[in-house]
Parts: structure tokens; sequence; C-alpha cells
């Protein structure tokens, strides 16, 4: 007997309704999630179940980082814990479409991983219920979200190349109105146009960026978002390749095929090319904004984004001498052989450290257990991990979605042998965290 026959047996099944849109730029009614939990009810209504909670995130992408979804937050709580934040219990979810629910990896994660965690759950959309337990089920749900992901890659490509033909024709940019033009973007602002030449000859002169936006302040200057200057800012508006009517894109100048002159922009432009290459010459790599555009990243050397695949998920397991465990986080340092190239240590107690290939594994070995395991994660997002299609950032968003963070055991002295035991995991959701044990 099915999840939904054995439900509907006690009478309607009790499911959360969700509803999600992209935009809702014209009307900004949030018309659209209205209709979806509309559609939502209807469907529910045909196959035996009653909405019980509505979710709703109007205007939200699910395909963007950063970005935060308080319905969908709210609806992996309450599947987690079993009902609503009124009682009433949950026993499925119903949407007009699983991209609606996720569209990234992360995403399905947290919710497979949620609505599997009670017996007799179903998923209901208009193409009817499915089992999220039975291997035709994820199947399914795994189908979904690789032609989400691949819809997000086409439409990404085509976004990208909007943008790019509109740069190769000189027109301005597309986003909030620059610093120093007018809302038509041609036109120079009489006032700010003026700051920034100001600015340009001040700092040509020795003066410090912190000054001239200090000055900007006490001037009661606020950027085109209403924002108060500081040296960031000021970097960015005065190293910008559109001040001297240079047209770049995806942080890169584009230059013409033909000649090999930089694209000119429509717009009017602020200081001579000369002048803006000067400007920038006066600041070092590491706090330049040369290359300007859609994407484009600080240029410096330096990098704050981890490298390791735990960095920022162990914790130190040691015991104090009052008997309180350390739980400082584990920093990567470079190892001292080819077997462990990097190691976890910590900084504050200095009572425990970890091969880094070792608690590497155990993290991947609690993602996808060989056995049956805590977590519920398809095989084609394995063989994407093993594989090296997926990216690094993915692939710790994922264990972000899945863990909290991971408590390592000091090892113990002359064991030669590697104990995956020693990284015990500490589940996001709470209900899990019983029984777990060992890795492998």
């Amino acid at each position: 007997m099915s999840n939904l026959s054995t439900a509907a047996a006690a009478g309607p099944v009790p499911v959360a309704s969700y509803a999600r849109t992209s935009e809702d730029s014209r009307k900004r009614d949030a018309h659209g999630v209205r209709n979806q939990l509309r559609l939502n009810e209807r469907t529910a209504c045909a196959y035996g179940c009653t909405v019980v909670e509505a979710y709703t995130d109007n205007g939200r992408s699910a395909s963007k980082d950063g970005v935060k979804r308080p319905g969908f937050d709210r609806l992996v709580r309450d599947l987690t814990r079993g009902a609503t934040i009124s009682g009433a219990p949950l026993q499925g979810v119903v949407c007009v479409a699983d991209d609606r629910l996720y569209r990234r990896a992360e995403d399905f994660a947290r919710y497979i991983a949620a609505l599997t965690s009670h017996p007799g759950r179903i998923h209901v959309d208009p193409r009817g219920v499915r089992d999220p337990y039975s291997k035709e089920g994820l199947l399914q749900a795994v189908r979904s979200l690789e032609s989400a992901a691949e819809e997000t890659q086409v439409r990404s490509q085509r976004l990208q190349d909007w943008h790019w033909a509109r740069a190769v024709d000189g027109l301005p940019h597309s986003g909030p109105r620059p610093f120093g033009w007018l809302d038509n973007r041609i036109a120079l602002h009489p006032v700010e146009a003026e700051l920034v030449a100001r600015a340009i000859i001040d700092r040509l002169g020795g003066k410090a960026v912190r000054a001239i936006a200090r000055g900007w302040d006490e001037l009661g200057v606020t950027g085109t978002r209403g924002g108060r200057p500081n040296a960031q800012t000021v970097t960015q508006i005065m190293t910008a390749p559109r001040v001297c009517g240079y047209r770049a894109n995806r942080g890169a100048l584009l230059v013409d095929p033909v000649t090999g002159q930089p694209v000119l922009g429509l717009w009017e432009p602020i200081v001579t090319p000369d002048q803006w290459q000067a400007v920038c010459a006066t600041f070092s790599p590491g706090s330049l904004y040369l290359h300007r555009g859609s994407g484009a990243p600080r240029l410096t050397n330096k990098t704050s984004a981890p490298r390791h695949l735990g960095s920022g998920f162990l914790r130190c397991g040691a015991e104090r001498p009052d008997g309180t465990v350390c739980r400082s986080k584990l920093r990567a340092q470079k190892g001292r052989s080819k077997k462990s190239p990097h190691v976890y240590g910590c900084g504050r107690c200095g009572r425990c450290a970890i091969s880094g290939p070792l608690a590497d594994g155990a993290i991947e070995s609690l993602l996808f257990p060989k056995t049956e395991g805590r977590v519920r994660l398809p095989g084609s997002m394995h063989m994407r991990w093993q594989s090296g299609l997926m990216k690094f950032e993915e692939k710790r968003k994922i264990i972000a979605s899945v863990f909290t963070c991971f408590i390592v055991r000091p090892g113990a002295k002359g064991n030669p042998t590697w104990d995956y035991s020693r990284v015990e995991p500490v589940w996001r959701w709470a209900d899990r965290v019983a029984g777990v044990g060992s890795v492998l």
C-alpha cells in the first residue's frame, strides 16, 4: 500500500503548500504566489490531501547564491519537527513544480532530508503523488533538479550574452545609476561628475582616499542608493573604466578586434584615459578595482576563501582540565608528508590534530555512506562529487546544508592507521542526531 493510501485511510492527508516566484516587478502585489497557492489547494483536494499551512517566498530566486528564502527555511524546519508552529502535523508537501522548491543541489539535499526525516511522507504536484523514499521517487526528484540546473545555466548564459552585446555596442550598464551621471546614464550629473573629477585630481596630487571620502561625507554626499561614501566606494568610482569612457564587461576591458583599441561607451566621460590610467597607478594591486563590471573580482593576489573541504566545519574534541570540551575551530595548515599534505589542528589547546585527507574523506563518507545511512543524497550527486565536475564551493554548501559541524576526537599517539570514527558529525536536524555513530 502506498504512503497516500495508508494516510488516506485515516482521512485527508495534512500537507504544506509552498509557492515561490523569482520576480514581482510589475504589479508588486504577490499575485504570482497567490495563484500558485490556489493551484496547490486544487491539487491537494484532487489527491485526497488538505493544506494545513502555506509557505511563500515572493520575488526570491532559488538559483542565486546568498538569496535568503525565509518561507523555504521555515518549511524545512517544520518538516523536520513534524508539525507546523501551531502544532498541526505535516505528512507531505504540495507545490506546482519541483523548481519552485529547489534549483540548487544544497537546497535539494535540505528538502529531501527534511521531508524523509519522518516515515510516511508524500510529495504532491499536478502530475501526481511521489514517494520520496522509493528509488523511483528519488530519481524523479533528481531529474527535476538536473532539468532546473540546466535551465538555470541556459538562462544565465543568455543573460551574459545580452550584457556582452550591450557592452560591445557601447551602451551603459543596466544596473543602478552610476555615480556621476544622470538617470539616462549618458549625460553627466553636474554635481557628482565635478566631485569625481576633483577627487581624481586630488588623488593624483597625493591626497588619501579616506580624506576624499571624509570630505564627501562632510558635504552630505550619498551614493546613488543612499549609502555614505567610504574609501572603498570612492576607489571603485575613481578607477571604474567608465570615468574615461571605456566599456568593460565581466571584469575585463572590451577591445575592438580590428583596431585593438578599447571600446568606447556612448556616455560623456568625466576624465581623459590618461588621467584614468594615472589614478589607477596610484593604487596597489590589493586595493585596485581596475576592471569593473558584473562579476568583476577585486584585483588582489590575496584570498580569504577556504581552500580545504573541512575548513570552518571541524571542531576540537579534546577534553579540558575542567572536563569540558574545547570545541575550538581546527585550522588548516601545511602537512609534513605526501600522505597528509595538509592537516587540521587546534590553535587554542594544541591537543588535537588530524590528517587533512582523513578528515575530508570522513566528511564525504558521512554524506555518501556505503550502506544505508542518515542522509538520502542521490547517487548522481556522488558521481559528480567524485568525478570532479562538482565545484569546490558547491561541495561546501552541500556539507553546510546537512551538518552543523564535526567534532574531532584526539588521536592515539603511535597509531599509524586512519581512524574515521574520530570525526563525529553534528547533524543540522536535531531529531537525526540520536543514534549517529562512527563514519564507517
